[in-house]
C-alpha cells in the first residue's frame, strides 16, 4: 500500500456509496476500526446500522456474522460449546458466532446481563475461555453493537464495565432531504450493497492499524488529553468520570483521525471533535437528562472552554525513530 491516506479515502468513499448519513459518523466508524476498537451505535430502527456493518465487512473482504440479541439468548449461543467426538474420544469446539472478524450484535440491550458478559473477555482481550481452555480470536475482531435509545420495554441497560469496553458510541441520525432522496434513487433497481466490491485486504488493514500507533504526539497534547479526562472526574455534574481506558482511547482515536484526515500531526481540535463519542458513554451524570445529546454538547462546550489549549506554533513534536518514519510517510504518501 503506497499511500495510507488514499487507501482510507477509498474505503470511506466505498462506504458512502451505501450509507447516507452525517460524514462524521463514517469517520468515527473508521477511526474505531483503525484503533482495533468496538463500536456501539445508539439509534432508532431503520437508519442503516446493520447495513453499515455489512458494508464494512464487504469493503475489507473479511468475515461477518450477525447476532440477534433476545432475552432467551444464552452465553453459549455466542461463544460456542465443546462437543464430545466419539470417534476421536475428545472434546472439540463447536465455535459460536463470536469467532469472526466483524460481529454485529443487534439490539444488544435485549440480551440479559449474563449473556452480555460473555462478550467482555472477547472485547477486552481478544480471547474466549471455554472449559479451562483459552481460544484466540482473529487479529481483526470488531464488535458492532446496536441499541434502540427510545424503546425500554424488555431491555437490560448495559453496565458500566460493558460500556467501557466500547471504543466509541455514535448515532447515524436521520438523513438529510438530499441523502434520503439518494437512498430512494439508489434502490430503484436493487440494493447498492449487492454491488459493493472490496477495496482493501485484511493484510492492508492490519498494516494501517499498526501505522496508526506510530503517529507522533506532542508532550503538550498528551497533557491536554490528561487534563481533559481528569476534568470529567472533578466536574460537579459528573458522578463518575472517565477511566484511564478512556484517556488511552482518546489518544489512540486522535492519532487515527489525523491519519484519516491527512494531517501531519494531531491537533487539539482533533481531540475536541472526539470527546463526545469517546468519553460520553463512560461518564455517569448526576442528572439523567445530561445523557441527551443536546445537553451533552453543552456540557462539553463548557468543559472545553475552561481548559487552556496548547500552542503548537512553538511546540516541537515528540518523536521516536518509528514515529519519525510514520510522520514522513503519512502526509507525503510514502509506503507503510
Amino acid at each position: 500500500m503506497s499511500n495510507p491516506v488514499v487507501a482510507l479515502q477509498q474505503l470511506h468513499k466505498n462506504l458512502a456509496k451505501v450509507i447516507h448519513c452525517q460524514p462524521q459518523s463514517l469517520l468515527f466508524t473508521l477511526t474505531t476500526l483503525l484503533c482495533r476498537g468496538h463500536l456501539l451505535i445508539e439509534d432508532v430502527p431503520g437508519l442503516g446500522k446493520t447495513t453499515l456493518a455489512r458494508a464494512l465487512a464487504k469493503s475489507v473482504q473479511v468475515d461477518m456474522r450477525r447476532l440477534q440479541c433476545t432475552p432467551d439468548l444464552m452465553p453459549s449461543d455466542i461463544t460456542g460449546v465443546n462437543i464430545f467426538n466419539q470417534q476421536e474420544q475428545l472434546f472439540r469446539l463447536a465455535p459460536g458466532p463470536i469467532f469472526t472478524n466483524f460481529l454485529l450484535a443487534d439490539e444488544i440491550n435485549r440480551a440479559t446481563p449474563r449473556t452480555q458478559s460473555a462478550l467482555l473477555e472477547a472485547m477486552a482481550e481478544g480471547t474466549v475461555s471455554l472449559d479451562r481452555e483459552i481460544h484466540s480470536l482473529p487479529d481483526i475482531f470488531m464488535v458492532i453493537a446496536t441499541q434502540n435509545p427510545v424503546e425500554f420495554s424488555g431491555t437490560y441497560p448495559l453496565p458500566e464495565a460493558q460500556l467501557d469496553r466500547f471504543f466509541m458510541r455514535i448515532s447515524l441520525g436521520y438523513p438529510t432531504e438530499e441523502q434520503e432522496l439518494s437512498i430512494l434513487q439508489g434502490q430503484l433497481t436493487g440494493h447498492p450493497l449487492d454491488y459493493l466490491e472490496a477495496v482493501m485486504t485484511e493484510k492492508s488493514l492490519l498494516a494501517l492499524q499498526a501505522h496508526c500507533e506510530k503517529i507522533p504526539l506532542s508532550e503538550p497534547l498528551l497533557g491536554y488529553i490528561n487534563q481533559l479526562v481528569r476534568a470529567t472526574r472533578e466536574h460537579p455534574k459528573v458522578q463518575l468520570g472517565a477511566s484511564p481506558r478512556g484517556a488511552l482511547a482518546l489518544m489512540r482515536a486522535a492519532r487515527a483521525m489525523a491519519l484519516l484526515t491527512g494531517k501531519k500531526q494531531v491537533t487539539p481540535q482533533t481531540v475536541q471533535l472526539l470527546v463526545d463519542p469517546i468519553l460520553s458513554h463512560r461518564l455517569i451524570f448526576r442528572d439523567p437528562r445530561m445523557n441527551q445529546p443536546e445537553q451533552r454538547q453543552i456540557f462539553w462546550d463548557e468543559l472545553l472552554a475552561q481548559l487552556p489549549v496548547p500552542d503548537f506554533a512553538t511546540t516541537p513534536v515528540k518523536e521516536n525513530d518509528n514515529a519519525k518514519t510514520a510522520s514522513r510517510g503519512t502526509p507525503t504518501g510514502e509506503s507503510l
